[in-house]
């Protein structure tokens, strides 16, 4: 029997409750959806950034969230995180973003974004009824022979 082909777009979306088992199961699912589509080379890029984001949308909201995986092309992936917290963090919103400093526990994961992301960015919702507003946060991952991470390889 033929194997199936999806080429892009294709895309994912899985609701994640407020709890810290969360994380660890959108990484398991990115890298299951990146493998099935033969993006083995941005599993490890793509799942240092997305639990970042994943990560960030625990810590700062209190409500559910979501993760969203989109085929960006031949070899690129974007991945994008809803959190009903309306602030848009640096470097997604424009704002200075400093180095953390060097024996810092917190604030080093947007610093990621910022060096391994092929493009972010992040948007707004406003709107509609109570938990449906807040913001979107995403990155896109591309192969390494068209983007590299500034921090080199991850693996």
């Amino acid at each position: 029997m033929p194997l199936a082909t999806v080429t892009p777009p294709w895309a994912y979306t899985l609701q994640l409750p407020q709890d810290p088992r969360a994380p660890g199961i959108a990484r398991a699912t990115l890298r299951t959806v990146l493998l099935v589509h033969g993006m083995r080379d941005l599993v490890d890029t793509a799942e240092l950034l997305a639990s970042e984001l994943v990560t960030n949308a625990y810590r700062h909201s209190s409500a559910p969230y979501s993760l969203r995986l989109r085929g960006a092309g031949r070899n690129r992936v974007r991945v994008g995180v809803w959190d009903t917290n309306p602030v848009i963090p640096a470097p997604f919103g424009g704002g200075a973003m400093g180095e953390p400093p060097a024996l810092a526990e917190r604030g080093r994961g947007l610093h990621l974004v910022r060096e391994c992301a092929a493009s972010w960015g992040a948007y707004p919702i406003r709107g509609g009824l109570p938990g449906q507003g807040g913001k979107v946060l995403w990155v896109e991952c591309a192969a390494h022979a068209e983007w590299e991470c500034q921090w080199g390889d991850l693996s």
